[in-house]
């Protein structure tokens, strides 16, 4: 595994992946775009079914302060080397990109480029940027700076972006022809065209070329830099860090954007987000009104029938967000075992790689059951890593599997693995026990809940399951040295177009999770993969793509590398402080829009 990944409390983040909208799509592609966006428009009027936030209704006023919690924190300001989702969350705050997608609606919109134009062949885009846009220490924006920022992600080791921004065809061509014009040729056909570019925060280059030159641009911005040094486009500066305490985030006096009649935004002051690590220390806070909203902002299912109470005295406005996008899921290590350190090295459990054993796991889970138990009923069953909430690419032909005890045994019959002593537990033909660990997140109490019933689910088939808790940084630790059996965890990030997640699809991708990094397919079903994604990718018809990637669905999900169970239903407790929220499915679900954000009410601190 390379250091592309980064592990945060609560997700695995894949690189550059973003939450919905963030990257995906076909603009560049302008007959295409028009069809895309109609069914993008019929996905965002359905994800509108949800309660506003109570001050959304009102002119906002301007000032003030708001206060959210997010439970880790960076270990770099600098996104492009640190791909924590708290690393991704001082980003949208302090930086911006060339166009920016609402994830609410997955249209992509204006933002450090205010227009651009395609060829008729969709291999070259030609962007122009707003003139007068100067850095938050008074700066001038240019084209240099996106020279620069391409040069960095490309070039710069450590970059946590190179393969973010790298199409099947290979890297982006860039060019400047003047200060205010930025030309992007694309290798080959790409179907998301521009949207590639919202995966990119624009760097200074007056702040970081010299450190860029010295090969020292990845530490050059990490915590204990003091804030004057940087510099950014976004809505907000970084004004102070309290390691392990709280960031705050003051307005940037030279933001570009205004609202629709004319008010410089930000709204806020000041930002300030306190590090809550613990999920019921940060349910108290919010109860307790010390907080205003949760960065990680959907509440457990345990917290929503106080939480409602609450909402319904006034204290908290609740928000339905719909099915989420990104669900939990177990990935199995289907690393061959050649240079494994013991006991992997020995290849002692073979049958972790036969699907028919995979298969079988699926079918002795009761979906309904767990969600009951897990999620109290606030869930919906899946077999795949696409959600019936992205309809523009959830196929309903995935292979399913129902829950039937009869036919899991059966599978593992055929796999050759059977209760041969009469101990009640199934065995290997040379008689070793058929017994794997699952590492979850201790602590996280969604996944300790869920592992526990999987535990059980698979007990009766003669299959034991170790349940091993760690912290988010061993579980990472043993994830990228291929040291575990399997995982259940989550992926925070995906976007709603898959050629957008090829990390994930591709067998050479560093987030391809149960055996990333490929030099070559390891197995047939992942090089048919791989050509129907490149395929996918470069077609600029959707209906084709979306054809192209049900066949990738269909043979994901008879292979089930990794298994899927339920996709959450999601909702947001804001306090009624939050006023002009803009609430999406995805992390961050409010802050993605911060510089909307006001006080209800007017002006005023804590």
């Amino acid at each position: 595994m390379g250091p592309l990944i980064q592990q945060t409390p609560e997700y695995i983040r894949i690189s550059g992946g973003s939450p919905l909208g963030r990257r995906g799509g076909l603009l560049a592609w302008l007959s295409t775009s028009l069809r895309l966006l109609v069914i993008l428009a019929a996905l965002g009027a359905a994800a509108c079914g949800r309660s506003s936030p109570e001050g959304s209704a009102t002119t906002p006023g301007r000032g003030g302060e708001l206060v959210a919690s997010l439970r880790s924190e960076p270990a770099s300001y600098n996104r492009y080397f640190d791909a924590s989702a708290a690393a991704d969350h001082v980003a949208l705050l302090t930086q911006a990109r060339l166009v920016r997608i609402d994830r609410t609606t997955d249209t992509v919109e204006p933002a450090l480029a205010e227009s651009w134009e395609a060829s008729p062949d969709g291999l070259l885009l030609t962007l122009r940027l707003r003139r007068d846009v100067r850095f938050s220490d008074g700066a001038p924006f240019t084209a240099g700076d996106v020279l620069f920022s391409f040069a960095v992600a490309y070039d710069a080791e450590g970059s946590r972006l190179a393969q973010t921004l790298t199409t099947p065809g290979g890297r982006l061509a860039v060019d400047a022809p003047d200060d205010n014009t930025v030309t992007v040729r694309f290798p080959a056909p790409f179907a998301p065209g521009v949207r590639i570019l919202d995966s990119l925060p624009i760097l200074p280059r007056h702040k970081l070329e010299a450190a860029f030159k010295a090969g020292t641009i990845g530490t050059a911005w990490t915590p204990g830099t003091p804030p004057g040094e940087m510099a950014g486009l976004g809505p907000f500066v970084l004004s102070d860090h309290a390691a392990g305490q709280r960031m705050v985030f003051t307005r940037n006096p030279h933001y570009w954007r205004t609202a629709p009649d004319g008010t410089p935004l930000p709204y806020l002051d000041r930002l300030r987000v306190e590090i809550v690590t613990d999920q019921n220390t940060e349910a108290l806070r919010l109860e307790a009104g010390e907080i205003d909203m949760m960065s990680n902002g959907d509440i457990r299912p345990d917290d929503y029938a106080r939480f409602k109470r609450l909402a319904d005295a006034g204290r908290l406005q609740l928000v339905d967000a719909g099915v989420g996008l990104d669900p939990n899921f177990l990935w199995f290590n289907l690393a061959p075992p050649e240079g494994k350190a013991p006991p992997r090295g020995k290849d002692a459990k073979p049958w972790l790689r036969r699907k028919e054993f995979r298969q079988a796991l699926s079918h002795a889970v009761d979906r309904q059951a767990l969600a009951d138990t897990v999620h109290l009923g606030a869930a919906v069953p899946i077999f795949g890593p696409i959600t019936p909430r992205n309809a523009t690419w959830y196929s309903p032909d995935v292979p399913a599997y129902p829950y039937d005890i009869a036919r899991a045994r059966a599978l593992l019959t055929g796999a050759g693995l059977t209760d041969r002593n009469g101990d009640g537990l199934l065995e290997t033909a040379a008689g070793a026990p058929v017994r794997f660990s699952l590492l979850y997140q201790q602590g996280h109490a969604v996944r300790e809940r869920a592992a526990a019933v999987l535990q059980e689910a698979w007990r009766p088939l003669g299959v034991n399951v170790d349940l091993v808790g760690f912290d988010p940084q061993g579980l990472m630790g043993r994830w990228l040295a291929g040291d575990y059996d399997s995982i259940f965890h989550g992926v925070q990030g995906s976007s709603t177009d898959p050629a957008m997640n090829l990390e994930f699809w591709l067998s050479s991708g560093q987030s391809h999770f149960w055996n990333p990094h490929q030099k070559a397919p390891a197995t047939d079903w992942e090089r048919r993969i791989d050509l129907l994604m490149r395929d996918q990718a470069k077609t600029t018809d959707l209906g084709e793509r979306r054809r192209l990637f049900a066949e990738v669905q269909r043979i994901f999900g008879e292979e089930l590398p990794a298994l899927y169970f339920l996709a959450p239903k999601v909702t947001l407790a804001l306090s009624p402080r939050v006023a002009n929220a803009t609430p999406a499915p995805q992390i961050p679900q409010v802050l993605w829009k911060a510089e909307t954000l006001a006080v209800a009410g007017g002006a005023g601190t804590r």
